[in-house]
């Protein structure tokens, strides 16, 4: 099933409807691993991604159904590391929301970033997937697009 999306950079006017998504996103990860890994304060969230668009640190692209509803968004962010040659983007966050999956929706967003990312001199996009196995739909989904399982694990350590 396929359905036309807009889908557009997020711009302040977004910031409300992204942040509600995150909030989805990680309850929707803590509901299936069944552990509190993320703390979650919508006001803190709105606040943050307002600053990260406004610097340009962290770009967003924004879906809107045909009804004008918020389906889903993906989030970007510019890095750079020898091993990847030069400039490379991540994918922090990506999310569709349930009643808008299995529409193609997800691949327009991750079109678009790759579009966005070869516009800007970037070599590649990475990304880190939720807990697997838990999210291995999650894994096919990437692999299907194009992604590649490099190995390793992504490690944390709180400043």
């Amino acid at each position: 099933m396929s359905a036309t999306y807009a889908i557009h950079r997020a711009s302040a006017d977004d910031v409300p409807a992204v942040a509600a998504m995150v909030g989805e996103l990680l309850e929707e990860i803590m509901l299936v691993i069944g552990e509190q890994a993320f703390n979650f304060d919508v006001a803190d969230t709105v606040s943050r991604l307002g600053d990260f668009i406004e610097s340009e640190r962290y770009f967003v692209f924004v879906a809107h159904s045909g009804e004008g509803k918020p389906a889903g968004f993906i989030a970007l962010c510019e890095s750079c590391a020898l091993y990847a040659e030069g400039v490379f983007g991540t994918i922090p966050e990506l999310y569709v929301r349930p009643e808008f999956r299995n529409c193609g929706l997800g691949r327009s967003l991750v079109s678009e970033a790759k579009a966005f990312g070869f516009s800007n001199g970037w070599k590649r996009l990475e990304v880190t997937t939720p807990p697997l196995p838990q999210f291995q739909s999650t894994l096919v989904f990437y692999e299907r697009e194009g992604f590649a399982v490099t190995g390793g694990r992504k490690l944390k350590v709180l400043l």
